[in-house]
């Protein structure tokens, strides 16, 4: 694509964002109908309240994800919630480019659209993270072009760091590498989904090398359930059986995986939960976040962690927190020594049973599904890309002053 042309406005952002995030991410895409037959049913006050009382103080959403944003946005800004979490006290993640499972509008007009429209549905002035949602169904040009007008809004104050997401760890791993060739500059961040799971671990040394080489910050991995493949009821029941992308074969062979968790006194999901949160704080450490739990200086893998329920919530918190504790160095105190022994033990329980799981997967253990999948055509027509409504946003945000966000000023976030 020719030599690197520099992006004009570098990162203002004076705190790296490993320096920022949590390693810890309450997901929303579970605020959607593709989760949930109702999602408005969903008490996203009380799992918000929760989740922030907690510690966890990251959000990740997307226009994409139905009525996530405006769920999320009406909850952060209710008054039971400002008046003890300020804006600046946690950590919002957005995404852009993706208008429905067939459409994608990577146009700067259409990406700006989109951030501006994410500010007025989270009831915020500034994004922290914005990415561009599942790049694998664009060009790498498409990708390039989008990359360089989140990079506008950051040098407006509109948002903090800039990344990617997608499904394919090699079409992402290609990306990074080709956005620091073309600009000079690494992203912030790549979310990768589904890829270190108990079912498959391509998210694995290899594509972290490689991440690494790209300059990339922050690599996070997301779908530890496999969008639902990892759990007792599997893909084929609920709302998912619909939409999920996965094949029968994979389907059926991850529901054999239940009763060998049961015959362990253990749940699919609970195994496959802690298998995940557990050896991706230490796979993902190198590009991770940083939490006051741990010595100054070390890093954790991040994890984004769909929830649908306060108790949901609760027992993540907790296997996380369990998590963290194994990875302590070792102490005279008792109580410390004890919660770290018994966090190094539940290791080593879980990593015999997902061994025994491997045998089962057979050749499915690493399938990754095409996506997108083979033939597919972009539904935005020409003379569509970059039209965006007349809802008057584009014009309500040109008329504001550029928004001045003091990055050292925010907190060093929690969990």
């Amino acid at each position: 694509m020719g030599s690197i042309s520099p992006d004009p406005n570098p990162n203002p952002a004076c705190r790296p964002l490993h320096d920022s995030i949590p390693p810890l991410i309450l997901g929303t895409a579970t605020f959607n109908t593709q989760y949930v037959p109702n999602p408005f049913d969903l008490p996203a006050i009380s799992i918000v309240s929760r989740a922030l009382d907690l510690g966890v103080r990251a959000f990740d959403t997307s226009p994409y994800y139905g009525p996530s944003e405006l769920i999320l946005g009406d909850a952060l800004a209710h008054p039971s919630i400002t008046q003890k979490h300020p804006r600046p006290s946690y950590f919002l993640v957005t995404k852009a480019g993706r208008i429905a499972g067939d459409v994608f509008d990577y146009s700067p007009t259409w990406v700006r659209y989109s951030v501006l429209r994410s500010l007025e549905r989270l009831h915020t002035s500034y994004l922290d993270l914005v990415y561009m949602h599942d790049v694998e169904f664009v060009s790498p040009s498409e990708v390039l072009t989008a990359v360089r007008e989140l990079r506008r809004l950051r040098s407006e104050g509109i948002i903090r760091y800039v990344g990617i997401s997608g499904y394919p760890v090699d079409k992402l791993c290609a990306l990074a590498e080709l956005v620091l060739r073309e600009t000079g500059e690494p992203l912030d961040a790549v979310l990768s989904y589904g890829h270190y799971t108990i079912q498959n671990t391509t998210l694995g040394a290899d594509a972290m090398s490689r991440l690494k080489s790209a300059g990339v910050d922050v690599v996070l991995n997301a779908s530890m359930l496999g969008m639902g493949l990892l759990t007792t009821r599997g893909a084929d029941a609920g709302p998912m059986a619909t939409w999920h992308p996965s094949p029968e074969g994979l389907r059926k062979a991850c529901q054999d995986l239940v009763p060998i968790a049961v015959d362990a006194g253990e749940k699919l999901e609970v195994v496959a939960i802690r298998w995940a949160l557990d050896n991706w704080s230490r796979v993902g450490a190198s590009k991770g976040g940083r939490t006051p739990k741990l010595s100054a200086g070390d890093r954790v893998g991040v994890s984004v962690m769909g929830i649908s329920s306060v108790a949901e919530l609760e027992e993540t918190y907790r296997v996380f927190n369990s998590v963290i504790e194994g990875l302590e160095p070792e102490t005279s105190d008792p109580e410390q020594t004890r919660r770290r022994q018994w966090s190094l033990d539940r290791r080593q329980k879980i990593q015999e049973v997902v061994e025994k799981m491997w045998d089962v997967l057979g050749q499915w253990k690493n399938y990754s599904w095409s996506s997108p999948d083979p033939g597919f055509v972009n539904a935005r027509k020409p003379a569509e890309v970059g039209v965006t409504p007349d809802d008057g946003i584009l014009t309500k945000h040109a008329a504001k002053t550029r928004v001045s966000v003091k990055v050292d000023e925010l907190p060093v976030l929690a969990v």
